[in-house]
């Protein structure tokens, strides 16, 4: 039985403790040829883990490599100095503040190195500028060992999004305090280009140029680089090799075949691009979780959705699923500004987008939702959050699915009323007639796409006009139309006006109309019609 290392950052605990390891140190050692360099991730998506391998790397540890790719590419294995800043930090040295941490590292290198710190132009003591002192350090130690260093910076947006996560107006001073040290201390890299030998940040966001590296020797921005698409995460090649055994085991658990999990793992997991070379890129953590636990969940966004995230989606004027499924420049979700004016670059680099296609012509890609996991998971949180329903969420939607597959219609009016009947009044908008419309829109849209298990399409372009929503089962097709304070008689009479259901004029399955009207006043169904 396989070890799987969740959890686990450290490269050497993984090779001594017998744990599972995808090789990527080929990978690695094409890394290495460069010189200053900046990945973004998704969290729990193995950067840190990159970030542990390279440290052992230069470390010269060759005892960890063995039977790896690098040992066929590397053959020096020169030691240089490693200076590690993990600004994903504990508690304790949370607690610190950044420019405490800054120094903590820096002392810790000048004691490990015999350094002397730089000292004030008085001689009253070490010098409290960290950028200064950092630089200093790194000439002494070049000087000293007659190698360039080696800094590695992960999670360096992390003193960023902490502070964005609170909300709390107070902590926009230290946000755009803690964005002025990182942006003097990488300025260091610039001043001692000398003296490195190799510099790699990692991060979930890239904050714009402007504002975070103006002062650094611009990094190489390899997030959707084709040589490095498949550094971090588990590609289908490795999944099917690597874990071959976990797959067979999951399938005897599940009472399934081999070929039934590999689909289902992929339209869990799989789906992540990032480079217009598309090559598949399955979520490293859900994956592990699923063959440790021998069971399919969504456990990587079970395990934390920023809530920053969350606001900054509630105060955009217009609702997530406007940003799926388009074509974008690839400087419109690359750099990120901490406001609410575009979520979308922290939308697509936090993993909830990702790249589903590429126009060279033009250099724009498609961006869509990654997996079912991420697709349902974000689904069912915005609902939450924008609707605030009292009803459980979950066993709504166990009721409807039953309903819509027994063509029940009754019961789907019944359930449809009943959810939207407990949702709080303060939730609506009681003003603006357009902002009223938009909110049943999208609330009667968020519905269906809880039922995700089927094929939903809103606004569904057809020969004579756009549907509001059709809702697509195994056997039965469902086209809805609805009015905000109109009538069902209108919402229904336009559907055959329009033609809606001659798409389906074809199609086996049982087809319904269903025209509906909703109160501003009441906040639910007024009238529902419907025809087979």
């Amino acid at each position: 039985m396989m070890n799987y290392p969740i959890g686990v950052q450290d490269f050497a605990k993984i090779r001594k403790g017998g744990y599972v390891y995808v090789d990527k140190t080929d990978l690695v050692y094409k890394l290495t040829r460069g010189n200053i360099y900046f990945l973004g991730r998704p969290r729990r998506f193995g950067k840190s883990l990159l970030v542990s391998t390279l440290k052992y790397y230069f470390e010269g540890r060759r005892d960890l490599f063995k039977g790896l790719k690098i040992m066929e590419l590397e053959q020096e294995w020169q030691q240089h100095p490693v200076f590690l800043f993990d600004f994903n930090l504990g508690d304790k040295k949370a607690a610190m503040g950044l420019k405490d941490y800054l120094f903590d590292i820096i002392k810790e290198g000048e004691q490990r190195y015999g350094i002397e710190p730089l000292m004030n132009a008085d001689d009253s003591g070490p010098a409290l500028d960290a950028p200064r002192r950092f630089k200093h350090l790194l000439e002494r130690v070049h000087e000293k060992t007659g190698q360039q260093a080696v800094v590695l910076v992960d999670e360096y947006d992390k003193p960023l999004l902490d502070l964005l996560e609170t909300g709390n107006p107070g902590d926009e001073t230290q946000l755009e305090a803690n964005r002025e040290t990182l942006r003097n201390f990488f300025a260091t890299f610039k001043a001692a280009d000398a003296h490195l030998r190799f510099v790699l940040l990692t991060g979930i966001t890239k904050f714009s140029q402007v504002s975070m590296f103006s002062g650094v020797n611009q990094p190489d921005d390899i997030s959707i680089d084709t040589r490095f698409e498949a550094i971090c995460g588990i590609t289908e090649q490795e999944l099917y090799t690597v874990f071959a055994d976990s797959i067979a085991e999951l399938a005897e658990v599940m009472a399934s075949t081999v070929e039934q999990i590999k689909d289902e793992l992929k339209q869990q997991y799989d789906g992540y691009h990032f480079s217009d070379r598309l090559t598949d890129i399955y979520n490293p953590f859900s994956i592990l979780k699923a063959f440790a636990k021998n069971k399919l969940g969504d456990y990587w966004f079970a395990s934390g959705t920023p809530s920053f995230l969350m606001r900054l989606l509630s105060k955009c004027s217009e609702d997530v699923m406007q940003y799926t499924g388009r074509y974008y420049d690839e400087d419109t979700f690359i750099n990120y500004k901490a406001d609410a004016a575009s979520p979308l670059p922290i939308i697509y680099q936090s993993g909830y987008l990702t790249i589903k296609d590429a126009n060279r012509r033009f250099n724009t890609y498609l961006l869509d939702f990654p997996n079912r996991e991420v697709r349902e998971g974000l689904t069912a949180l915005l609902a939450s959050n924008y609707l605030q329903p009292k009803t459980d969420t979950k066993s709504w939607v166990v009721d409807m699915v039953e309903a819509l597959e027994a063509g029940d219609l009754d019961r789907v009016r019944r359930l449809f009323t009943g959810f939207l009947a407990a949702t709080p009044y303060s939730m609506r908008p009681k003003k603006d007639q357009k902002d009223r419309e938009l909110y049943f829109h999208y609330t009667f849209y968020l519905l269906m796409r809880l039922i995700s298990c089927y094929t939903v399409y809103t606004e569904k372009q057809l020969s004579e006009g756009r549907a509001d929503c059709i809702v697509e089962t195994p056997g039965q097709v469902y086209i809805f139309e609805f009015k905000l304070d109109g009538t069902a008689a209108e919402a229904l009479q336009q559907v055959k006006d329009r033609g809606y259901a001659t798409a389906y004029a074809a199609d086996p399955r049982r087809l319904f109309l269903i025209g509906a009207s909703f109160s501003s006043k009441t906040g639910t169904v007024e009238e529902w019609l419907s025809e087979e």
